[in-house]
């Protein structure tokens, strides 16, 4: 049984999907939901499907051992980024190598980086004329946005779209392919 930690730090949508998908898995676990911030919408979605959670401090995460030790009692083998606003530190790195994956909500290695997330990225695509964007799924390396890239989907913009309908046409993509994205790596 591969045992999987969902880091997130807002509402949780793409949690959400990702732990209605592996509910029935019989050899992928979502085990451990990591959230950096206590009034988050995630922690509800891991309350309702009794999933435990761990919030993070951000002195021991970024200056001590990343909670290393804590997601080594849980048995944890895989790390996946769902909306998660921190830089993931060096020593987490280290001890799971090619085992972290993030989705960004455009086509890297355009729009991303320290700040770009959310509707800050699709407020940048449609401000530069773009006309497709799309999401990227890469493996978390010690930059932004950085890492090897897994999986690239696109979507066309319209003359129309604006940053909430964009944003509208990137969750769908987002939860089309985050999870069969998982279910291949694993």
């Amino acid at each position: 049984m591969k045992k999987l930690a969902i880091f997130a730090s807002g509402a949780g949508s793409n949690a959400e999907k990702i732990i209605e998908t592996f509910c029935d898995n019989n050899s992928i676990s979502i085990s451990l939901i990591v959230c950096n911030n206590p009034s988050a919408g995630v922690l509800k979605i891991a309350e309702s499907k009794k999933i435990p959670f761990l919030i993070l401090e951000k002195e021991k995460f970024f200056n001590g051992n990343g909670f290393v030790d804590e997601l080594k009692a849980a048995e944890i083998s895989f790390i996946v980024l769902a909306g998660f606003l921190w830089k993931v530190p060096e020593t987490l790195i280290r001890v799971y190598p090619k085992k972290i994956i993030n989705i960004h909500p455009a086509l890297l290695p355009k729009y991303g980086g320290k700040g770009m997330y959310g509707n800050r990225v699709h407020e940048a695509v449609i401000a530069a004329g773009e006309k497709e964007s799309g999401i990227s799924i890469h493996f978390v390396d010690d930059l932004y946005d950085h890492g090897q890239i897994i999986l690239q989907a696109k979507c066309m913009i319209e003359e129309k779209d604006d940053a909430v309908s964009l944003a509208k046409k990137i969750h769908l993509l987002e939860h089309r392919h985050f999870s069969a994205t998982i279910a291949t790596l694993l």
